[in-house]
């Protein structure tokens, strides 16, 4: 059994539950193989059991054939994983040892019950959808895809941007905003969500374009299927604007077309059986809550 650990300096109070973490692993004789970052970290606390860990540095060496794919951090440090894992269909389990939580759904005071659960089988896996951007420039290298959303937002000035928007080869619309956001149904709970996009459930096949407070009262988020081609073109008063890919972002001219369509692989996340999605939403964003139920 070999599970690949990935995550990020963690505060001191976290520590007691990484260290048992790593004893209810090494009880069940797993191997591991931690990011080479996270390792010499971790190689500041001594008292943690790593002499017989072996490591990654990436996409190119994680070994195809890993059993589970541990995300210790938040849930940016789960979008890394995801970037890291990319098409080999390892099954991510995200640890929180930050605030909110919402991808990394185990808590620290679930650690133990969730590693037996784990290797009991009490789970399921759920296939997430990712979006996949081209360009001409290929904009983000080797990974151009995101499991939470894209974005294009103006910047240097106080003005708005218009996007032209196609979608399968025929006009949508035109947005007067600061910005768009397409998300996916994963992303639906983020950025998306904040500026007054639908929740969707994570196992939808669906995109969700969202207008960043548009100029007109009847433009309204839109939800999409997620096999459907959009082609966005940008104008306004300055020349270039910042575009993200979940945590990556780069600077890019006006001229550019982008084309957002689905990647041609899911990533596999895994669920405990006693979490649901559902739950997820009331715990972390108070979702439902109402004094009168």
């Amino acid at each position: 059994m070999v599970a690949a650990i990935y995550g990020k300096e963690f505060k001191a109070d976290f520590l007691p539950a990484f260290e048992l973490f790593l004893e209810k692993l090494h009880q069940y004789n797993v191997q591991l193989l931690i990011h080479k970052s996270f390792l010499v970290y971790l190689g500041s606390y001594p008292q943690l059991k790593l002499k017989n860990a072996g490591f990654f540095t990436g996409y190119a060496d994680l070994p195809r054939g890993t059993n589970y794919f541990f995300s210790i951090g938040g849930d940016g440090t789960f979008l890394e994983s995801a970037s890291l894992v990319r098409d080999k269909d390892i099954p991510i389990v995200g640890i929180n040892s930050g605030r909110l939580g919402f991808l990394a759904d185990i808590a620290q005071e679930e650690i133990a019950y969730a590693i037996d659960a784990i290797f009991d089988k009490q789970y399921t896996f759920e296939p997430r959808t990712l979006l996949k951007l081209e360009t001409a420039a290929n904009l983000f290298d080797d990974y151009n895809c995101a499991l939470n959303e894209f974005t294009i937002v103006k910047r240097d000035s106080g003005s708005m941007i218009t996007i032209h928007t196609h979608i399968n080869g025929k006009f949508l619309n035109t947005y007067w905003a600061d910005g768009l956001i397409v998300a996916t149904p994963t992303g639906s709970t983020a950025y998306s969500l904040s500026t007054g996009g639908p929740i969707v459930l994570p196992t939808a096949r669906n995109f969700i374009i969202t207008p960043i407070a548009p100029h007109n009262l009847t433009v309204r988020p839109m939800v999409i299927p997620d096999d459907s081609e959009l082609v966005l073109s940008v104008e306004g008063r300055f020349s270039s604007y910042l575009t993200t890919l979940d945590f990556q972002y780069k600077i890019i001219e006006k001229t550019m077309d982008l084309k957002i369509k689905r990647a041609q692989y899911t990533i596999k996340v895994l669920k405990l059986n006693n979490h649901s999605f559902f739950t997820t939403l009331r715990n972390k964003l108070k979702w439902g809550l109402d004094s009168r139920n």
